[in-house]
């Protein structure tokens, strides 16, 4: 794959994907860079902020609130875990227990539990839990299977 970056300061941003067919991983870029600018909104100390999906490193229900964690803070949104789950990629955003959406792109380490569990370690140095009943999906959605 080539890939170019050209300045033009007289025109907008825009991405131009070239191939000799579509397959299905075109088609993932192709939503991968259509949800790049795509925002949820989410509240923190009274105020409302646009969160910029690539930000998010983990979603988190907790006694019915939805909280979105990013590198520096932490906000809450209105949407419910299941509808987030609808609306965000599943290559790259991962129910990694019945409470957690984590973003795939943010695990900087695997960690196997003795429990059968998977300890993910984020790039901001927390961790979340792969319940062992989804260890099988991820695997496979990363390429570990075996």
């Amino acid at each position: 794959m080539r890939v170019s970056i050209k300045k033009d300061i007289e025109s907008g941003t825009a991405v131009e994907i070239h191939c000799r067919e579509i397959t299905p991983e075109t088609e993932r870029l192709e939503r991968y860079i259509k949800r790049f600018d795509e925002h949820i909104i989410g509240t923190a100390n009274g105020q409302a902020h646009q969160i910029a999906l690539e930000q998010i490193l983990y979603i988190e229900a907790v006694d019915k609130k939805t909280f979105l964690y990013t590198a520096g803070n932490v906000y809450e949104t209105e949407k419910r875990l299941y509808e987030l789950e609808e609306m965000l990629d599943e290559k790259t955003y991962f129910r990694c227990s019945k409470s957690v959406i984590v973003n795939l792109n943010k695990i900087t380490k695997l960690k196997p539990e003795v429990t059968r569990n998977i300890l993910a370690t984020l790039t901001n140095g927390e961790v979340v839990v792969i319940s062992r009943r989804n260890v099988k999906a991820l695997k496979s959605l990363i390429g570990l299977e075996g």
